[in-house]
């Protein structure tokens, strides 16, 4: 097969790909799609392409990069777009030769996930029960608190969640997460309770939309919108105002604040990693690993109860 002309429909043709075959989120194939504009718009200020690109063309992107200021997680996400397009190309027949092939990747910092304490987290959820312009929104609000906080969620996996996945009073949920994979996750009391009295005032007003001649919605958190359910955006401005009341600085909190409590608080309860990693549908508990740090002063306590040469004589 020849190579598309174009470096716009080299990307379009891996973006499709990634897509298809490994069933890559809107947002992952956006973010793909953004990395890649910009090193072939580079490219294309060196008389270049991706088509013509050899391995110090891309190095010197990277310097490219460096020189700007961005982070080295940036530098790495790109060079892994890079590397993933030119593979990509390889298995397509493009090119013959693989010119990030050998190109290792910047590394990254590994900074501490920014988290809440266990007062902060119960303060958000008062708030919840109080913040909105109706009874109906303040039950909203306080399901999507309590069952992500209950869950660990991604917040597109949270807004997404279909209506069918929540019926019949469940003590798990089925996730549709990332790449396709499901897993299940359990569900606190207070969680179920949220869920149960969401349910009826959700089911009350689909049903006054039926009637009106409205489509049925199959999401748990429907809205009038293009997408048909809550958006992250909206939920991200929900979370903001949630922080104001229960005054909390808004910039400490985000919905994925929400998830790394969710696994500290479990790691510094006693769970262990592994389960962890499950429940938050990490690939790889490389990934989960950063939430480690809630373990020392656990650990720290392990040995001084319990290792004969602490003890005091």
């Amino acid at each position: 097969m020849a190579a598309p002309a174009q470096d716009r429909q080299w990307i379009a043709s891996f973006v499709e790909a990634q897509a298809a075959e490994l069933g890559a989120a809107t947002n992952t194939q956006l973010a793909y799609a953004r990395d890649l504009k910009d090193f072939g718009d580079w490219l294309d200020g060196r008389a270049s392409s991706f088509a013509t690109a050899e391995r110090r063309d891309v190095e010197d992107y990277l310097v490219h990069c460096d020189a700007q200021g961005l982070a080295k997680s940036t530098r790495a996400r790109r060079l892994s777009a890079i590397k993933q397009l030119y593979r990509f190309a390889f298995d397509e027949g493009w090119r013959e030769v693989n010119p990030a092939v050998q190109i290792s990747g910047p590394g990254r910092d590994k900074r501490l996930p920014k988290t809440l304490s266990v007062d902060e987290v119960d303060a958000l959820m008062r708030a919840a029960g109080s913040v909105g312009r109706s009874h109906a929104d303040r039950v909203r609000n306080t399901c999507l608190m309590q069952v992500l906080y209950a869950t660990g969620m991604r917040v597109t996996e949270l807004v997404s969640l279909p209506v069918s996945a929540a019926r019949g009073n469940p003590q798990l949920l089925l996730i549709l997460g990332k790449g396709g994979k499901e897993r299940m996750v359990p569900l606190s009391p207070d969680a179920r309770l949220a869920l149960s009295d969401w349910l009826v005032l959700r089911d009350t007003a689909e049903e006054s939309g039926r009637k009106a001649g409205k489509p049925s919605s199959p999401y748990l958190f429907p809205s009038r919108g293009k997408a048909g359910h809550l958006t992250r955006h909206r939920f991200y401005l929900l979370i903001k105002d949630l922080a104001v009341f229960a005054g909390i600085a808004p910039d400490k909190v985000t919905p994925h604040t929400l998830r790394h409590a969710f696994a500290t608080h479990l790691l510094a309860g006693g769970a262990d990693l592994r389960s962890i990693q499950t429940l938050l549908g990490h690939a790889d508990v490389s990934t989960t690993e950063i939430y480690t740090h809630v373990l020392e002063d656990r650990l720290k306590d392990l040995v001084l109860d319990h290792h004969p040469l602490a003890k005091d004589d």
